[in-house]
């Protein structure tokens, strides 16, 4: 059965619960407002939601796991501080050449440190920088519609409920501003690198510092990438968190008509068990899809007559944007073709024919449910460049598009229903 065949009047219905999404997510940001990765706030909107799942799912949880909020994004004033200090050292090898070759080699062992947590903690999101980091308490709701039979097959929906500090380059500038600051930061880390290898090689051969023409040189460049790296500081803001009303309160809202459709309408699937997952911390570093894993993956992989498949939402916003990312983590994730082909699949029963893509710069919930070995891909729709709400103040109650959470919605249902009546055999 299609989901448009399940009700009558169903164009008319899916409104309706697209126009539920929309006005709980004004609901969410007027009387909480923005959620910060392990705040009271992130709790207190996972309660209001666990309320509501309570209403129509059987089971509803809310698990909590233990963070460090910050240590994620700190790889930024880290590497900061690192190569600022790299650069310090190459520069003054010239002035004290008795102490070059210690000085360009400890400049050379800060910048790997700093290369080593970016690539750990942003480019595979690894907790390197967690246990020197202070901790807090985060949740996920977990919420289960049971089947009318035996569970055959599991689909759990997912969006994530916290939301990010301020971005303020993106809210400056937008992508122009953006990427820029990121690759000449990066770009100068690298030079910095390169630099203190030359120097160090060199004055490890018998050149002195003080008197080589090329390490004056490249300790100037140097020097003179210091403000860049300094600009990169301001790249967030702690002190001011969105609403994220469309990042990602979107995503849970939609994955929770799932289960209010089928209430509404006394739907139950004979063999499929809907879950809702509104995980906590994703702006951290995917924290609560990875707690969310640790406490559940080899309990559904034990489970081997039960096919589980994890759709994952993320900002569904901007309608000519829609996107199925069979590729995640900046790339480095390829999530579940299956799954990615029973989205494209529903998409065509919603009238739509979906791209693929990759997330080219960050990470989605998806990515750390497809490493736990879960079929797993994520849906949004949102301008990659990326939009200029994107982590900013902007992205509020009053900057959402009616539309795309229509195909949104329109797409959880045809998902649902599809992977009941072929799972991903599609």
């Amino acid at each position: 059965m299609k989901a448009s065949e399940s009700v009558k009047n169903y164009a008319s219905e899916r409104r309706m619960y697209s126009n539920y999404v929309l006005r709980n997510i004004k609901k969410i940001c007027k009387e909480i407002g923005p959620r910060c990765a392990g705040s009271e706030k992130e709790l207190e909107a996972q309660k209001w939601m666990a309320a509501e799942l309570e209403t129509t799912c059987d089971e509803v949880k809310i698990e909590d796991f233990r963070l460090a909020p910050w240590a994620f994004m700190s790889w930024v004033q880290l590497t900061v501080v690192l190569t600022t200090a790299a650069a310090a050292l190459l520069f003054l090898t010239h002035f004290l050449p008795a102490f070059a070759l210690y000085f360009t080699a400890a400049a050379v062992a800060l910048v790997v440190i700093a290369f080593f947590f970016v690539i750990t903690e942003f480019l595979f999101y690894k907790q390197a920088l967690d246990p020197f980091m202070k901790k807090a308490t985060s949740h996920n709701v977990v919420a289960v519609r049971k089947p009318t039979g035996e569970v055959k097959r599991r689909i759990i929906f997912s969006g994530h409920a916290d939301s990010a500090p301020e971005w303020r380059f993106t809210y400056w500038g937008g992508p122009k501003l953006m990427l820029p600051s990121i690759v000449l930061g990066l770009g100068g880390a690298l030079f910095t690198l390169v630099a203190n290898i030359i120097a160090l090689v060199l004055i490890a051969r018998g050149a002195a510092a003080d008197q080589s023409r090329l390490i004056w040189i490249l300790s100037i460049v140097n020097i003179c990438l210091v403000p860049i790296f300094l600009w990169c500081l301001l790249f967030y803001n702690k002190k001011r968190i969105v609403d994220g009303a469309n990042d990602n309160l979107t995503g849970c809202l939609i994955s929770m008509a799932v289960p209010r459709f089928m209430q509404d309408h006394d739907i139950r699937f004979e063999n499929t068990e809907v879950m809702v997952l509104c995980t906590g911390s994703e702006e951290a570093g995917l924290r609560g899809a990875k707690a969310f894993c640790k406490a559940h993956a080899d309990e559904f992989k034990a489970e081997k007559d039960v096919e589980t498949i994890f759709f994952g939402l993320d900002t569904v916003r901007d309608y000519d944007f829609m996107t199925i990312y069979h590729r995640d983590m900046t790339g480095t994730v390829h999530n579940s073709e299956e799954v990615s082909k029973l989205m494209y699949e529903a998409g065509k029963l919603c009238g739509l024919d979906l791209p693929y893509g990759s997330v080219f710069f960050g990470s989605s919930d998806a990515a750390a449910v497809t490493q736990a070995g879960i079929k797993a891909a994520c849906f949004a729709a949102m301008d990659p460049a990326p939009a200029r709400y994107y982590h900013t103040r902007l992205d509020t109650a009053d900057n959402m598009d009616l539309k795309t959470i229509e195909a949104g919605v329109d797409l959880v249902l045809n998902s649902a229903f599809l992977f009941d009546e072929k799972g991903l055999d599609v």
